[in-house]
Protein backbone atom coordinates (compact mmCIF):
# COMPACT_ATOMS: atom_id res chain seq x y z
CA UNK A 1 0.00 0.00 0.00
CA UNK A 2 1.12 3.42 -1.47
CA UNK A 3 2.27 5.99 1.75
CA UNK A 4 -0.70 8.61 2.31
CA UNK A 5 0.68 12.03 1.48
CA UNK A 6 0.44 14.71 4.39
CA UNK A 7 -1.89 17.48 3.38
CA UNK A 8 -0.26 21.17 2.98
CA UNK A 9 -2.83 23.40 5.20
CA UNK A 10 -3.09 26.89 3.21
CA UNK A 11 -1.62 29.83 5.13
CA UNK A 12 -3.95 32.10 6.62
CA UNK A 13 -5.09 35.17 4.68
CA UNK A 14 -2.85 38.24 5.68
CA UNK A 15 -5.67 40.05 7.39
CA UNK A 16 -6.50 37.51 9.92
CA UNK A 17 -2.37 36.60 10.19
CA UNK A 18 -1.68 40.08 11.62
CA UNK A 19 -4.48 40.35 13.77
CA UNK A 20 -3.45 37.07 15.05
CA UNK A 21 -0.29 38.01 15.98
CA UNK A 22 -1.09 41.63 17.38
CA UNK A 23 -2.88 39.62 19.70
CA UNK A 24 -0.23 38.19 21.17
CA UNK A 25 1.10 39.77 24.15
CA UNK A 26 4.43 40.76 25.14
CA UNK A 27 5.27 38.68 28.15
CA UNK A 28 7.83 39.77 31.10
CA UNK A 29 10.42 36.95 32.00
CA UNK A 30 10.53 38.18 34.81
CA UNK A 31 6.99 38.02 36.07
CA UNK A 32 6.11 34.49 35.77
CA UNK A 33 2.13 34.51 35.42
CA UNK A 34 1.00 32.19 38.73
CA UNK A 35 -2.89 31.86 38.01
CA UNK A 36 -4.64 30.86 41.52
CA UNK A 37 -6.40 27.31 41.76
CA UNK A 38 -9.36 27.72 44.41
CA UNK A 39 -9.51 23.90 44.47
CA UNK A 40 -9.46 21.54 47.73
CA UNK A 41 -5.94 21.45 49.50
CA UNK A 42 -4.84 24.74 47.01
CA UNK A 43 -5.05 27.74 47.21
CA UNK A 44 -6.48 29.82 50.16
CA UNK A 45 -10.03 31.04 49.01
CA UNK A 46 -10.46 34.88 49.36
CA UNK A 47 -12.46 36.47 51.95
CA UNK A 48 -16.55 37.01 51.47
CA UNK A 49 -18.95 38.73 53.34
CA UNK A 50 -20.00 36.28 56.04
CA UNK A 51 -22.35 38.38 58.08
CA UNK A 52 -25.66 36.56 57.07
CA UNK A 53 -24.69 33.11 58.47
CA UNK A 54 -23.23 35.12 61.77
CA UNK A 55 -25.23 34.06 64.56
CA UNK A 56 -24.97 37.75 66.70
CA UNK A 57 -25.24 38.19 70.37
CA UNK A 58 -28.52 37.91 72.13
CA UNK A 59 -28.15 42.26 72.96
CA UNK A 60 -27.71 42.81 69.26
CA UNK A 61 -30.91 40.38 68.05
CA UNK A 62 -33.01 41.92 70.53
CA UNK A 63 -32.14 45.71 69.94
CA UNK A 64 -32.50 45.20 65.83
CA UNK A 65 -36.09 43.16 66.67
CA UNK A 66 -37.21 45.92 68.82
CA UNK A 67 -36.66 48.52 66.06
CA UNK A 68 -38.22 46.66 63.40
CA UNK A 69 -41.06 46.14 65.53
CA UNK A 70 -41.38 49.76 66.63
CA UNK A 71 -41.03 50.31 62.64
CA UNK A 72 -43.83 48.33 62.00
CA UNK A 73 -45.96 48.40 64.55
CA UNK A 74 -48.48 51.52 65.21
CA UNK A 75 -46.71 54.11 68.33
CA UNK A 76 -49.23 56.17 70.31
CA UNK A 77 -48.24 59.92 70.68
CA UNK A 78 -47.07 59.79 74.27
CA UNK A 79 -44.08 57.16 72.80
CA UNK A 80 -43.38 58.40 69.37
CA UNK A 81 -42.31 62.18 70.67
CA UNK A 82 -39.19 60.33 71.67
CA UNK A 83 -38.42 59.62 68.25
CA UNK A 84 -38.28 63.60 67.64
CA UNK A 85 -35.06 64.82 68.76
CA UNK A 86 -33.48 68.15 69.34
CA UNK A 87 -31.44 69.32 65.97
CA UNK A 88 -27.77 68.86 65.51
CA UNK A 89 -27.22 72.46 65.98
CA UNK A 90 -29.27 73.78 68.30
CA UNK A 91 -27.74 70.23 70.51
CA UNK A 92 -24.05 71.52 70.05
CA UNK A 93 -24.83 74.85 71.54
CA UNK A 94 -26.65 72.88 74.51
CA UNK A 95 -23.75 70.88 75.55
CA UNK A 96 -21.48 73.67 75.18
CA UNK A 97 -23.49 75.53 77.64
CA UNK A 98 -23.99 72.17 80.07
CA UNK A 99 -20.06 71.41 80.09
CA UNK A 100 -19.91 74.86 82.07
CA UNK A 101 -21.73 73.49 84.80
CA UNK A 102 -20.52 69.81 85.34
CA UNK A 103 -20.59 68.60 88.90
CA UNK A 104 -17.35 68.04 90.18
CA UNK A 105 -15.44 64.71 90.53
CA UNK A 106 -14.98 62.30 93.86
CA UNK A 107 -11.43 63.10 93.07
CA UNK A 108 -11.66 66.65 93.46
CA UNK A 109 -14.40 66.96 95.93
CA UNK A 110 -11.94 64.77 97.70
CA UNK A 111 -8.72 67.27 96.71
CA UNK A 112 -10.83 70.05 98.35
CA UNK A 113 -12.01 68.56 101.07
CA UNK A 114 -8.53 67.64 102.25
CA UNK A 115 -7.19 70.97 101.75
CA UNK A 116 -10.00 72.29 103.55
CA UNK A 117 -9.15 69.82 106.45
CA UNK A 118 -5.55 70.78 106.23
CA UNK A 119 -6.73 74.63 106.65
CA UNK A 120 -8.78 73.63 110.16
CA UNK A 121 -5.99 71.57 111.57
CA UNK A 122 -3.49 74.12 111.32
CA UNK A 123 -5.44 76.37 113.40
CA UNK A 124 -7.02 78.59 110.23
CA UNK A 125 -10.68 79.54 110.02
CA UNK A 126 -12.18 77.74 106.82
CA UNK A 127 -13.56 80.01 104.23
CA UNK A 128 -16.85 80.58 103.48
CA UNK A 129 -17.64 79.25 99.56
CA UNK A 130 -21.36 79.82 97.81
CA UNK A 131 -23.11 77.34 96.94
CA UNK A 132 -21.70 76.32 93.64
CA UNK A 133 -23.92 76.38 90.11
CA UNK A 134 -23.98 73.32 88.53
CA UNK A 135 -26.18 70.69 86.89
CA UNK A 136 -28.63 68.95 88.45
CA UNK A 137 -29.50 65.20 88.07
CA UNK A 138 -31.31 62.10 89.09
CA UNK A 139 -35.63 61.50 87.86
CA UNK A 140 -37.03 61.69 91.17
CA UNK A 141 -34.62 65.77 91.73
CA UNK A 142 -35.67 66.80 88.76
CA UNK A 143 -39.42 65.54 89.40
CA UNK A 144 -39.11 67.97 92.42
CA UNK A 145 -37.34 70.81 90.91
CA UNK A 146 -40.08 70.92 87.88
CA UNK A 147 -43.14 70.87 90.26
CA UNK A 148 -41.75 73.85 92.26
CA UNK A 149 -41.03 75.98 88.87
CA UNK A 150 -37.42 75.87 89.44
CA UNK A 151 -35.84 74.16 86.69
CA UNK A 152 -35.02 76.74 83.83
CA UNK A 153 -34.10 73.73 81.40
CA UNK A 154 -34.76 70.17 81.47
CA UNK A 155 -32.82 67.59 78.96
CA UNK A 156 -34.63 64.46 78.63
CA UNK A 157 -33.03 61.22 76.58
CA UNK A 158 -34.82 59.74 73.91
CA UNK A 159 -33.47 56.04 74.45
CA UNK A 160 -34.08 55.25 78.45
CA UNK A 161 -34.85 52.04 78.40
CA UNK A 162 -37.79 51.04 80.25
CA UNK A 163 -39.46 54.20 78.92
CA UNK A 164 -42.36 54.57 81.71
CA UNK A 165 -39.46 56.25 84.03
CA UNK A 166 -39.43 59.42 81.54
CA UNK A 167 -42.89 59.19 79.59
CA UNK A 168 -44.83 61.46 81.74
CA UNK A 169 -41.88 64.30 82.31
CA UNK A 170 -42.69 66.15 78.67
CA UNK A 171 -46.54 66.52 79.73
CA UNK A 172 -45.48 67.56 83.54
CA UNK A 173 -42.76 70.03 82.08
CA UNK A 174 -45.76 71.47 79.95
CA UNK A 175 -48.33 71.54 82.24
CA UNK A 176 -45.54 73.70 85.00
CA UNK A 177 -44.99 75.94 81.91
CA UNK A 178 -40.62 74.60 81.96
CA UNK A 179 -39.02 74.48 78.64
CA UNK A 180 -37.70 70.69 77.86
CA UNK A 181 -36.29 69.20 75.36
CA UNK A 182 -35.34 65.14 74.07
CA UNK A 183 -31.91 64.56 72.71
CA UNK A 184 -30.13 61.70 71.84
CA UNK A 185 -28.68 59.43 73.78
CA UNK A 186 -28.70 58.52 77.62
CA UNK A 187 -24.87 57.97 77.38
CA UNK A 188 -24.36 61.31 76.16
CA UNK A 189 -26.46 62.91 78.92
CA UNK A 190 -24.16 60.27 81.36
CA UNK A 191 -20.88 61.99 80.19
CA UNK A 192 -21.78 65.42 81.62
CA UNK A 193 -22.51 64.37 85.44
CA UNK A 194 -19.59 61.85 85.20
CA UNK A 195 -21.92 58.78 85.09
CA UNK A 196 -22.47 56.11 82.76
CA UNK A 197 -25.99 57.13 81.80
CA UNK A 198 -28.61 59.72 82.96
CA UNK A 199 -32.35 59.78 82.11
CA UNK A 200 -32.44 63.27 82.57
CA UNK A 201 -30.64 66.66 83.25
CA UNK A 202 -31.76 69.95 84.59
CA UNK A 203 -30.26 73.69 84.56
CA UNK A 204 -31.97 75.73 88.16
CA UNK A 205 -29.79 78.46 87.15
CA UNK A 206 -26.80 79.89 85.22
CA UNK A 207 -23.94 82.24 85.77
CA UNK A 208 -24.49 86.38 84.33
CA UNK A 209 -22.57 85.86 80.95
CA UNK A 210 -24.47 82.73 80.26
CA UNK A 211 -27.85 84.22 80.43
CA UNK A 212 -28.30 84.86 77.28
CA UNK A 213 -27.04 82.25 75.27
CA UNK A 214 -29.62 79.71 77.56
CA UNK A 215 -32.29 82.17 76.38
CA UNK A 216 -31.66 81.82 72.84
CA UNK A 217 -31.73 78.26 73.95
CA UNK A 218 -34.44 78.26 75.78
CA UNK A 219 -36.95 80.20 72.38
CA UNK A 220 -35.30 77.28 70.17
CA UNK A 221 -36.12 74.37 72.11
CA UNK A 222 -40.11 75.97 73.05
CA UNK A 223 -39.93 76.41 69.13
CA UNK A 224 -39.20 73.03 68.61
CA UNK A 225 -41.15 71.46 71.56
CA UNK A 226 -43.35 73.38 73.79
CA UNK A 227 -45.20 74.81 70.92
CA UNK A 228 -45.77 71.94 68.83
CA UNK A 229 -47.56 70.25 72.16
CA UNK A 230 -50.69 69.80 69.91
CA UNK A 231 -49.39 68.36 67.05
CA UNK A 232 -46.72 66.20 68.77
CA UNK A 233 -50.14 64.69 70.76
CA UNK A 234 -51.93 63.61 68.02
CA UNK A 235 -48.92 62.78 65.62
CA UNK A 236 -48.76 58.71 65.95
CA UNK A 237 -45.55 56.55 64.90
CA UNK A 238 -44.58 53.47 63.07
CA UNK A 239 -47.01 51.67 60.57
CA UNK A 240 -44.31 51.87 58.10
CA UNK A 241 -44.33 48.15 55.89
CA UNK A 242 -41.76 45.86 54.60
CA UNK A 243 -39.75 45.91 51.71
CA UNK A 244 -41.70 43.02 50.46
CA UNK A 245 -45.13 44.21 51.37
CA UNK A 246 -44.86 47.09 49.80
CA UNK A 247 -43.32 45.78 46.77
CA UNK A 248 -46.94 42.94 47.30
CA UNK A 249 -49.26 45.98 47.30
CA UNK A 250 -47.67 48.24 44.52
CA UNK A 251 -48.47 44.76 42.02
CA UNK A 252 -51.95 44.36 43.36
CA UNK A 253 -52.35 48.25 42.73
CA UNK A 254 -50.41 48.10 39.42
CA UNK A 255 -52.60 44.81 38.53
CA UNK A 256 -56.03 46.90 39.96
CA UNK A 257 -54.75 49.74 37.42
CA UNK A 258 -54.38 47.57 34.56
CA UNK A 259 -57.90 46.26 35.05
CA UNK A 260 -59.47 49.40 35.19
CA UNK A 261 -57.58 50.57 32.07
CA UNK A 262 -59.05 48.01 30.30
CA UNK A 263 -62.30 48.13 31.40
CA UNK A 264 -62.61 51.55 30.29
CA UNK A 265 -61.38 50.85 26.68
CA UNK A 266 -63.96 47.86 26.46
Amino acid sequence: MAPQKSKKVAALPYNVRSNKDASKKEVDPLFERRPRKFGIGQDIQPQRDMSRYVKWPKYVRLQRQRKILRMRLKVPPALNQFSQTLDRNTAVQLFKLLAKYRPETKQEKKSRLNAQAEKIAAGQKAEATEKPTIIKYGINHITHLVESKKAKLVVIANDVDPVELVVWLPALCRKMGVPYCIVKGKARLGTVVHQKTATALALVDVKEEDKQSLSALVSAVNANFTEKSDEIRRTWGGGVLGVKSQAKIAKRQAAAAREAAIAKTA
